[in-house]
């Protein structure tokens, strides 16, 4: 109870709440093709919008936490998340503010914003899955034969030969592919906030991507990834400890 408390307290939870409402009404309107639930996800989605404006804020902050990471490429895809400034005067757009913003050309804009702030964000994502794989696969190699450490220590020590060997080539190459694999489940279930992040990226990926045309989903797959990933989202917001830090 006390953590749904401080989680309505927190300014991202109605803007959270307000898109998951958005992405269950998105294939229901379309599948229903009722105009007054079509018309409810438009207001949904610019109440979303007027709530997003302090995130500009949460995302400048970490932007400027960022800088003094000494990982380059950590540094460029946290940068990346400002695209939330372009969402902004799309909002002042539509609410008739800024009532000479081309709206469709913002929408536009602001997907491929979108797009490439996720890639960034997977990228970073992919950074830390190769670190932590790295000092798994080196703790793994330092451990004793017989502990059982349930990813066998080394991709090397394979037990098969080399390529010019009659045990080596194709099963060596699957074995090797084998052990990353355990090793890479092994990384993730350790860490749950990085397995959150990446499937909340991976979900909200589908959606700029059918937005832009690139990749048509349709209205059923955009929503289900869009309330998986906000309900994911609400997720590390109740529970802090889940969320992603760098």
């Amino acid at each position: 109870m006390d953590a749904w408390v401080c989680f309505s307290a927190q300014g991202q939870a109605q803007e959270r709440l307000c898109r998951a409402a958005q992405y269950v009404h998105s294939p229901l309107g379309h599948a229903l093709q009722r105009h007054g639930i079509r018309q409810l996800e438009g207001h949904l989605s610019l109440g979303r919008k007027l709530l997003c404006l302090g995130n500009s804020a949460d995302a400048l902050e970490s932007a400027k936490r960022a800088v003094h990471l000494s990982d380059v490429v950590l540094r460029l895809c946290i940068t990346a998340t400002l695209y939330f400034a372009c969402d902004n005067v799309l909002w002042a757009g539509k609410s008739g503010l800024a009532p000479r913003v081309d709206q469709e050309k913002g929408a536009q804009r602001s997907f491929r914003y979108y797009l490439f702030s996720l890639i960034m964000n997977l990228g970073r994502d992919a950074c830390e899955i190769r670190l932590l794989m790295e000092q798994e696969s080196s703790a793994c190699s330092r451990r004793p034969k017989g502990s059982g450490s349930g990813v066998p220590g080394g991709i090397e020590t394979g037990g098969l030969g080399g390529p010019g060997t009659p045990g080596g080539g194709l099963p060596q190459l699957a074995l090797k592919l084998q052990l990353r694999v355990l090793l890479l489940a092994r990384v993730l279930r350790g860490h749950p906030p990085l397995l959150l992040d990446v499937v909340r990226n991976a979900c909200d990926l589908f959606i700029p991507l059918d937005k832009l045309g690139l990749w048509r989903c349709g209205p059923g797959i955009v929503g289900l990834c869009g309330l998986v990933s906000s309900i994911l989202s609400i997720l590390t917001l109740i529970c802090p400890w889940l969320r992603l830090k760098p």
